[in-house]
């Protein structure tokens, strides 16, 4: 999994990108063999005025799936970091369960009990009896 993190309108230490990188891996580590590369962008959407505008957008796919785009606006950047981290597991894993469930049922019968019941008469192949006749 690659985490690449861009800063708009804002200042980013290198505190906040260690930050960034624990709580993904923390919260998409488990999955990082599904994930390839896992964008975020921070930025500060009123500038110096202040109030609660710390946006962390959060941009990942699996592969053959739309993209999943993840947004959290707080005062406090950490709190928005931590919010959008865990949204994104929870959202991770609940696509991921949804692709192995539809994988299953396409691959089994829609009715176990079919397969105990015995095929009607009409659905039995029909054996095709020639009669030779002499010369």
């Amino acid at each position: 999994m690659q985490i690449t993190i861009h800063a708009r309108n804002i200042d980013v230490d290198g505190a906040v990108r260690e930050h960034v990188q624990r709580r993904l891996h923390f919260a998409l580590g488990w999955a990082q063999q599904h994930l390839g590369r896992v964008s975020v962008v921070l930025s500060d959407l009123n500038g110096p005025r202040g109030g609660a505008d710390k946006c962390c957008r959060l941009r990942c796919a699996l592969p053959g799936t739309p993209e999943m785009v993840i947004e959290d606006t707080q005062a406090d950047l950490a709190t928005a970091i931590d919010r959008v981290a865990d949204r994104a597991g929870r959202t991770l894993a609940r696509r991921l369960a949804r692709e192995r469930d539809s994988r299953h049922a396409r691959a089994r019968p829609t009715d176990p009990a079919d397969e105990l019941r015995p095929a009607p008469a009409s659905a039995a192949p029909a054996t095709a009896v020639r009669e030779s006749r002499g010369p």
